[in-house]
């Protein structure tokens, strides 16, 4: 039985890439295309998927807060995150959330495709140079406190939604559009986010987006995987 792949990502070059990669292979099946999270729980909901690849960083619903719902509403589903983004302080929301892996855009074809297969086995995937940044910072920890810090930032899913349309620039107006809520709700939001990361203003609120990475930190030019087929011989 083929392994059903969707593929989510903001960039249609990059969705092009991946699909042109993976027809390669007879054992995979594209089942849908997705632009951002938003429609990426949609699609997953209907098309059942057995593996995603969604990159991080996307309009509307960053794909840190996609996976979290998908664990909810398609919690057989595994999600590995391919993203051109190597820091830790988006690879480690993304694993805490449940990601069963994270790979680079960079990664050799041949390694994405064993990923899939890993990741559908129940396996936990990790590029060579991510799992090199947790090893280093491991032992970094350790050697100056001896543990790993305690604590994490309480916010809703909503709150989380709502940080990164800020982030992102909209309006009160245009997050209630977006999110489907009243004007007021949405000030509501964004009262209790600044209450709860104590932070009183749109420019602190971003910056603290950004180091968690709910948003990228700039426009990128995306990267494409390698479009070679990993060779066959006979």
């Amino acid at each position: 039985m083929k392994i059903k792949i969707l593929i989510v990502d903001d960039h249609q070059i990059v969705r092009e890439g991946l699909r042109a990669l993976l027809a390669f292979d007879a054992e995979l099946e594209i089942v849908g295309e997705a632009e951002n999270g938003r429609v990426a729980i949609e699609l997953a909901q209907n098309l059942k998927p057995d593996v995603v690849l969604m990159d991080v960083v996307m309009p509307s619903l960053n794909g840190v807060e996609a996976l979290r719902r998908l664990r909810t509403l398609a919690p057989k589903t595994k999600v590995i995150i391919l993203s051109s983004y190597r820091e830790l302080e988006y690879v480690h929301p993304a694993l805490d959330s449940g990601a069963a892996g994270y790979l680079l855009k960079h990664s050799a074809g041949g390694e994405l495709l064993r990923a899939i297969r890993e990741a559908h086995a129940g396996k936990t995937v990790l590029s060579p140079a991510i799992e090199q940044s947790l090893r280093q910072e491991r032992q970094a920890r350790f050697a100056i406190e001896g543990r790993a810090p305690q604590g994490k930032v309480n916010l809703s899913p909503r709150e989380w939604e709502v940080l990164q349309l800020i982030a992102e620039g909209l309006a009160n107006k245009q997050m209630a559009a977006e999110l489907g809520i009243s004007i007021k709700t949405v000030e509501k939001h964004r009262q209790h986010l600044m209450d709860k990361l104590n932070l009183h203003d749109t420019a602190a609120l971003t910056r603290f987006a950004v180091a968690r990475g709910v948003v990228g930190k700039g426009p990128m030019t995306p990267e494409l995987p390698p479009l070679e087929p990993v060779a066959h011989h006979s």
